[in-house]
């Protein structure tokens, strides 16, 4: 089973989605099941995890709610106040509405404050995720890269997963800084992390294959082929690549990989990660 491990879905409002700037117009329309369904079908793919794409807790409520009517979507990654003081309670809420919830995420990197992350009210709220079995995904740029590893540090039993490789910018050639912080975070057991987002780090629609290479060979070395899970970060990929590209470019580098091994980076690591095994049966 293919599995795509990060993907968006929203009813579009100018005011709910302020970061889809004047250069994002092909994002400023609705994204919904029934247009991902096309994407899945034409490129063989199974079923997606859901991922919170603007922070409200009406933004999971509106994830739950296309779940339960869409078998497609396996699992679904949310947003709630992690600072807030009755983060325990709003936890359980969301866990027992709906078997999809398995984890949460934040957009740290939009934060003003670059060791957001790092923040008291912040831990607490992390602190609370494994009583659930809940994940969380970590967004963000490079120069929160320092501040991540000081905090994965502090929860061992925490399973994280770095969501489109920490955006490292492609576009510009960068990779020695990024290389070493993701080098120390794949020694950690239970750090994973996406191979998703790379298109919209190059210059839009203008990227080749050889790009991205270097930025891979760098994230298999750091996870190995157990904790990197494809994703197609759909719709935002469409800034710069087609659902289909996106996927070829993953698909390329795994070319040489042995079956058991695609298998795993193209749907049973994001089965493992998120708890939906049953789904793989």
């Amino acid at each position: 089973m293919i599995i795509d491990a990060h993907q968006h879905f929203w009813n579009y409002d100018p005011l709910s989605h302020i970061w889809i700037n004047e250069n994002m117009s092909i994002l400023k329309r609705h994204f919904l099941p029934k247009d991902l369904k096309t994407e899945l079908t034409n490129n063989s793919v199974d079923g997606s995890i859901a991922v919170q794409a603007s922070q409200s807790e009406d933004e999971t409520e509106f994830l739950m709610s296309l779940a339960h009517e869409n078998d497609r979507i396996k699992a679904i990654v949310g947003w709630a106040n992690l600072k807030a003081k009755n983060i325990d309670e709003r936890l359980n809420y969301f866990t027992k509405a709906s078997p999809k919830i398995k984890g949460f995420r934040h957009v740290v990197h939009d934060e003003p404050d670059v060791n957001f992350i790092l923040g008291k009210d912040f831990m607490n709220g992390i602190s609370k995720l494994e009583k659930y079995d809940l994940t969380y995904d970590i967004l963000i740029f490079p120069i929160h890269l320092k501040a991540t590893i000081q905090f994965v540090k502090k929860f061992p039993n925490q399973k994280f997963v770095i969501d489109h490789i920490a955006k490292p910018y492609i576009e510009k050639g960068e990779i020695d800084a990024w290389k070493n912080h993701i080098q120390t975070l794949g020694a950690l057991d239970n750090v994973w992390c996406k191979l998703s987002g790379m298109v919209t780090e190059t210059k839009w629609q203008q990227w080749t294959y050889d790009d991205f290479e270097p930025y891979l060979d760098v994230v298999f070395d750091a996870f190995g082929t157990n904790r990197l899970m494809f994703g197609s970060d759909w719709p935002v990929c469409l800034l710069s690549a087609s659902y289909s590209e996106v996927k070829n470019i993953v698909d390329q580098y795994i070319s040489k990989f042995t079956k058991d091994e695609k298998n795993k980076i193209m749907g049973e690591n994001a089965a493992r990660f998120y708890g939906i095994d049953d789904c793989l049966k």
